[in-house]
């Protein structure tokens, strides 16, 4: 399956924004210090989102980027459609050649499992994750400032 740590990440930071745009246009710095995800990656992934019509962006001071549409408009699979080519767990990217050209006798059994994950996927919305991380605390880590040691602390919210 290609559930990479690309899709991994577009789905954390696109939590990450639908947690904080609340407020208004999210940064990608905040979500990269939040997250730990590298700055130039978000730009990358935001790039792919943007261009999917998943985030619009909001140029000038106090610009960011906000949700395209209601999160409950977005699915976990439109996320990691849009970042990524496929949800595909097959040897041969679905072109049944993988055994000396000919389908492999597992081949139904992949694309099975495809559908499965892919339906999954597509019935988890953005706005189900995000009711989910306020109704539990989890572990965020505070955005470093001058004073902030390299082990800086963790805020359980």
């Amino acid at each position: 399956m290609r559930l990479t740590t690309k899709g991994r990440f577009a789905v954390t930071a696109m939590l990450d924004l639908a947690l904080h745009s609340t407020k208004g246009p999210v940064t990608l710095a905040g979500i990269s210090a939040r997250q730990r995800i590298s700055l130039s990656y978000l730009e990358q992934l935001f790039g792919k989102l943007r261009r999917r019509s998943l985030v619009e962006s909001v140029r000038g001071p106090g610009g960011g980027y906000h949700l395209a549409r209601d999160a409950s408009l977005v699915t976990v699979a439109d996320i990691i459609n849009a970042v990524e080519e496929s949800i595909d767990s097959t040897q041969c990217g679905g072109k049944e050649n993988c055994h000396d050209n000919h389908r492999c006798m597992t081949h139904d059994l992949w694309e099975e499992l495809n559908a499965t994950v892919l339906g999954f996927l597509s019935q988890v919305s953005l706005a189900q994750l995000v009711e989910k991380q306020r109704t539990k605390p989890v572990s965020v880590v505070a955005p470093r400032t001058r004073s902030s040691r390299a082990d800086g602390p963790t805020i359980t919210v």
